[in-house]
């Protein structure tokens, strides 16, 4: 690896002497993101974990009791996010791997400073006030002064959040109540068409709040689990969004059938979700959505094969205005999806299986702002249906050293969602304007259209201290509306590792991210005089409807080294490419970034 690198980089030897200073210098603890300017609460991207054995499973007392101990868990590959040190704890529903620490330590405070003026500061505090009961919060801040040498304008951002959570452990179940408050700061910085002026406002400015409760009963026997997710936005540009929703899991397992060898499971799930949303710009779209959605599903299992069949109903009651339509637009609708899958475990190594699914999903402004931060702040929502999607593959465990799931889909989607890039909002001639009047923000877009898709996620544990992971995604739409699909690449892949050495003193970590070409829109902003009021200039913009954004490679590298039980160094790589490449038109992400600090454990 180091010798290819050499080979392409050979021109840039000063890059390549403060990466190898980064490599000898001490740390690990792996932001293992995509570094975009726009710095998100998460820095670790959503990758496919896959779950270790139940050996591995950390022992709480009077957790599990004996009758869900009994019960024969599964492990598949899922996806499940990331986790890092600054994450509020909640209690995991599935045991992912690996932790290579040796030693549990949930107290600890993380400072660090790099180029950029990046500057990061991080605390987690937990503690147990009785045997069964333990509560814990945690303080996260992020900041980076931008690309100062790149654009005039201002492009600095930071992200807060806090959080605070309650883990209970009780006769019948377990519980988790976690509340987070976030704060993203940042700017509209991405301007390609004009030259403003570098004392612009581009400010925008999210606050969300945010409270789940989880509820997990020990035995499967008819209610099984309860959960609850609140959510509340609002931005710089007075939006309002709130999203309310239940889930109920009901469910009947281990039931015998005549048929020797073969036992049942039946469930049923139930959801309740509203989402209501505001906007104060533009259009001023104002919707509303509840959902009550039904899964009942029955699984017949015979061994480590299974075939599951059900079905999914949404019954949706929509509200609709905006400036165009004043009078409030209300519709109810009904939807059905075939939800089936059959697996064969012809051996542990091979578990070929296919299925079908489909579903409902409401496209909130808070779910736009985690996909794209640089929306205008007035964007239609309208839920995405997946009618149907086929799926088929393969996975397995290799001598408990290699997992892999290796699979291929087709899908039907309406109202499918993307995003588009904004023209100006107005024709005045003047760079006096708004933040998001430069044709520098994005707007959801909608159309039907057909998905086809391979995928690819695979786990290595080679040995006891090193991990290896890999995940590739190929994303092909065919929409009847548009003929591309904007801001979407064809394919997608990770590659990452995990390494601890020297008595699990020094903890190393690598995270390769990249994507092919996408895409976009965009638009050329010309002055022109203006027949209508002689002796003036208006602007006009021209679009450009296959435009192209260039695909990337953005290599990561971590370090951290316990000098202590209690102190700890680290330094993390960023972009150590420094390509400042970009993932929506107009907005370059920092180039290689270099964070070094220390942390305290207790």
């Amino acid at each position: 690896m180091h010798n290819g690198f050499i080979l392409k980089m050979n021109n840039y030897t000063h890059k390549l002497i403060l990466l190898g200073l980064f490599l000898s210098s001490v740390s690990v603890f792996s932001q293992i993101q995509e570094e975009r300017l726009v710095l998100e609460k998460k820095r670790e991207p959503e990758v496919k974990k896959i779950e270790k054995k139940k050996t591995s499973v950390e022992t709480i007392k009077n957790y599990p009791p004996e009758e869900k101990s009994a019960v024969e868990l599964k492990y598949t590959i899922t996806n499940v996010p990331a986790s890092s040190d600054f994450q509020t704890s909640t209690i995991a529903g599935s045991d992912i791997a690996p932790d290579f620490q040796s030693e549990k330590q949930d107290n600890y405070f993380r400072l660090g400073y790099g180029n950029y003026s990046k500057f990061l500061a991080d605390a987690a505090l937990s503690t147990r006030i009785e045997e069964n009961l333990e509560v814990g919060a945690d303080l996260h801040f992020l900041s980076t002064k931008g690309l100062t040498k790149e654009y005039a304008w201002n492009s600095k951002q930071s992200a807060q959040s806090v959080g605070a959570y309650v883990n209970s452990y009780g006769a019948k179940g377990k519980l988790n109540l976690n509340a987070n408050f976030a704060i993203d700061d940042y700017n509209l910085y991405g301007i390609y068409a004009m030259t403003p002026d570098k004392s612009i406002d581009l400010q925008q400015k999210v606050n969300e709040f945010k409270i789940n409760g989880y509820y997990d009963f020990y035995s499967n026997e008819i209610l099984n689990d309860v959960r609850m997710k609140t959510s509340f936005l609002s931005d710089h540009f007075d939006a309002k969004e709130s999203q309310v929703s239940l889930l109920a899991h009901l469910s009947k397992h281990g039931v015998s059938l005549p048929i020797e060898g073969i036992s049942m499971n039946a469930d049923l799930g139930l959801g309740l979700e509203n989402l209501t949303s505001e906007f104060s710009l533009l259009n001023k779209n104002q919707s509303q959505f509840l959902n009550l959605e039904l899964s009942p599903e029955l699984t017949f299992r015979k061994g480590d094969s299974y075939l599951r069949v059900g079905s999914g109903f949404s019954f949706l009651n929509s509200k609709f205005s905006d400036l165009n339509s004043p009078t409030e637009q209300t519709t109810n609708q009904t939807y059905w999806f075939p939800k089936a899958e059959v697996l064969l475990a012809a051996s542990p190594e091979f578990k070929f299986y296919a299925g079908i699914d489909g579903g409902l999903e409401l496209n909130s402004y808070s779910k736009m702002l985690s996909e794209n931060p640089f929306l205008v702040s007035d964007q239609q929502i309208k839920p995405t249906e997946t009618k149907y999607h086929f799926y088929f593959g393969v996975k397995g465990d290799l001598d408990q050293q290699f997992k892999y799931d290796l699979n291929a889909g087709f899908g039907k989607i309406n109202d499918l969602m993307f995003f588009g890039a904004n023209s100006i909002f107005d024709t005045n001639d003047t760079l006096n304007r708004s933040a998001y009047n430069f044709a520098n923000t994005f707007s959801a877009l909608y159309d039907n259209g057909t998905l086809n898709s391979v995928n690819a996620s695979l786990s290595y544990f080679p040995m006891a201290n090193l991990v290896i992971e890999g995940e590739m995604n190929y994303e092909s739409y065919k929409l009847d509306t548009y003929s591309d699909i904007y801001n979407k690449p064809l394919v997608t892949a990770s590659i990452g590792a995990q390494y601890t050495m020297l008595d699990k003193k020094l903890h190393l970590g690598f995270k390769g991210l990249f994507a092919s070409q996408r895409t976009t829109n965009s638009f050329a902003i010309t002055s022109m005089e203006n027949t209508a009021v002689p002796g003036t200039q208006i602007l006009v913009s021209t679009e450009n409807r296959n435009d192209k954004v260039k695909g990337y490679g953005d290599l990561n590298l971590s370090a951290e080294y316990k000098i202590h039980k209690n102190f700890s160094i680290f330094a993390l790589g960023n972009n150590l490419l420094s390509s400042k490449y970009e993932s929506y038109k107009g907005y370059k992400v920092l180039g290689a970034q270099i964070v070094g600090g220390v942390k305290i454990t207790f």
